[in-house]
C-alpha cells in the first residue's frame, strides 16, 4: 500500500530513503530545487553525475545522496510546459512512474518528491499535481504489494493545497 502525503518542507532536510531532483537533462545542476540538491549534497554528487551522462525527459537515475539524510537522489526530467498540448501530462507521469520504479528495484520504504517541473518548466501547479497523483494512484494499483511513503515536499501554501487536493481525489 502507498500512503501519500503533501507537506511544506526543504527536501534536502528530509530523513527518507530517497529524493526526486528535479533536475535538467544535463544532471549537473541547475536552479531552484536541483541547485539546492547538488549545494546540500556536496560535490561528490556533482562527480557521479557526471558518469551518467545525462537523462531524457520522463526517465530517471539514481544516484547515492552523499552529504543528504536520504540514501539515494532519483533525478528525473520533467516537461517543459508549452500550453498542455505537447504531451507534457504524459511525460510528467512518467517521471513520477520512473521514480516508483527504482524505489520499488531497491525496495525502499520511503521517497520524497518536489513538485516536479512547476518551478523553472512553468507547469502550472493546479495541472501538475493531479497527474502526480493519478500516476501514484495507478502505481499503487499495479502494485498492491507494495508498502511506501511518498511525501511531498513543497514550498508554499499554494503548492501543498494542490497536492493535498490531488491525493484526496485519488484516495491516497
Amino acid at each position: 500500500m502507498i500512503k501519500a502525503q503533501a507537506i511544506q518542507a526543504d527536501i534536502t532536510t528530509l530523513s527518507v530513503d530517497a529524493i526526486v531532483n528535479a533536475a535538467n537533462s544535463t544532471l549537473l545542476g541547475g536552479g531552484g530545487v536541483d541547485g539546492a540538491i547538488h549545494r546540500a549534497a556536496g560535490p561528490e554528487l556533482l562527480a557521479e553525475c557526471r558518469t551518467l551522462h545525462g537523462c531524457a525527459a520522463g526517465d530517471a537515475k539514481c544516484t547515492g545522496g552523499y552529504r543528504l539524510p536520504a540514501k539515494y537522489i532519483f533525478h528525473t526530467v520533467g516537461p517543459v510546459w508549452s500550453g498542455g498540448g505537447a504531451g507534457e501530462a504524459a511525460v510528467l507521469a512518467s517521471c513520477y512512474r520512473r521514480c516508483l520504479e527504482l524505489a520499488a528495484e531497491k525496495q525502499l520504504k520511503s521517497i520524497a518528491f518536489p513538485s516536479i517541473s512547476t518551478g523553472a518548466y512553468g507547469y502550472p501547479v493546479e495541472q501538475a499535481a493531479p497527474v502526480a497523483a493519478q500516476a501514484i494512484s495507478d502505481f499503487a494499483q499495479a502494485h498492491p504489494a507494495l508498502e511506501l511513503e511518498v511525501t511531498f515536499a513543497l514550498f508554499g501554501g499554494r503548492a501543498q493545497r494542490a497536492y493535498s487536493q490531488a491525493l484526496q481525489q485519488f484516495g491516497l
